[in-house]
């Protein structure tokens, strides 16, 4: 028998006072749409936790990488961004710093002398209040965050939300939407690793992807003067669907208008996800660093480019005071 839509909220421990802010009760919202279609949200980062599909059997698995308890995603050492929101800015800002009406702004440090996904104190780290509700047949947790102004070096207060919506037809959305005090730069992101088999690794997945650039790096996986690579006909083209066996990304390509991103797939489950957003771009990464579970799944980080705020011909990452930054991302699941 089919269960009604429903949501539970549960204590999961308490974060420990932390860069001044008090200790804090971390909560989990599990929003259930019925037929075994359900995803969790914890509070601590707003982390997206679980997100459980049948497959083509009817047998329901977590499709996204979850830790085992709330000590594994407070330690910054096993804990890689594990489906957490990333901010203030994701990605990297080089040097450490970038100028703002003339104004020149240093940043924390945490990956030598660059800034990357909101510094070592970012959004990740933080524990956000929330709320959950129902819209008709949809379920979802909104969450909200303060960041203060000089908040690892940025300016202006900014007021964040992340919302996770969850709707029957197994699509799930999430939104980022910002508002700021005094001209500052915003990029969130979500850095769930997916994995649509549940288990193991990546390996047996397919992955397709509608973008024929991709950014330059350098060796410090910073942006490379100079317009972006083209991908066809070279290792990174993934426009026609490709095996992810023997493949390691970690890149960031930029997406056309078309608003279809990537379609992922394991043949083994029957499960598909098909990812599409209003952002310019999508981090890849087949986290083969995630130095506990190397490959357990495959990054598809939709938002701003990397060092954008240095990069004046990048799609802008400037919030001013009465505008709103908004980021939105859907991921439509299906099993054949």
């Amino acid at each position: 028998m089919a269960t009604s839509p429903r949501i539970e909220r549960t204590a999961v421990g308490t974060a420990p006072a932390c860069e001044g802010r008090p200790a804090a009760e971390v909560e989990s919202y599990s929003l259930e749409v019925g037929q075994g279609w359900g995803v969790t949200v914890w509070t601590y980062g707003a982390t997206l936790v679980e997100v459980r599909v049948p497959d083509r059997g009817g047998q329901v698995d977590n499709v996204c990488v979850r830790l085992p308890d709330l000590p594994a995603y407070l330690d910054q050492a096993s804990n890689p961004y594990v489906g957490a929101t990333v901010g203030r800015y994701c990605r990297c800002v080089s040097g450490g710093e970038f100028e703002l009406d003339g104004l020149r702004y240093e940043l924390d440090r945490n990956q030598g002398r660059h800034h990357v996904h909101g510094g070592s104190d970012g959004f990740d780290r933080r524990v956000w209040s929330a709320e959950a509700g129902r819209d008709g047949d949809a379920l979802e947790v909104r969450l909200s965050l303060t960041s203060p102004d000089g908040d690892q070096g940025y300016p202006g207060e900014v007021e964040v939300t992340t919302t996770y919506r969850f709707e029957p037809g197994c699509t799930l959305t999430i939104e980022h939407s910002a508002r700021t005090t005094a001209p500052t730069i915003v990029g969130l992101t979500n850095h769930t690793f997916w994995n649509l088999a549940g288990r193991g690794t990546i390996d047996e997945h397919w992955l397709r992807l509608d973008a024929t650039e991709a950014v330059r790096f350098d060796e410090e996986v910073i942006p490379l003067p100079g317009p972006p690579a083209q991908v066809r006909g070279t290792g990174l083209d993934l426009t026609t669907a490709r095996s992810l066996a023997g493949t390691k990304l970690d890149n960031c390509y930029l997406l056309g208008d078309e608003s279809r991103v990537a379609e992922l797939s394991h043949p083994g489950s029957g499960r598909t996800m098909r990812v599409s957003t209003d952002q310019p771009a999508v981090g890849v990464y087949t986290g083969d660093f995630f130095s506990q579970r190397p490959r357990a799944g495959i990054c598809l980080e939709t938002g701003a480019l990397p060092d954008a705020p240095n990069r004046p011909e990048f799609p802008s990452v400037r919030l001013d005071p009465g505008h709103t930054h908004r980021h939105r991302t859907v991921h439509h699941f299906s099993c054949r």
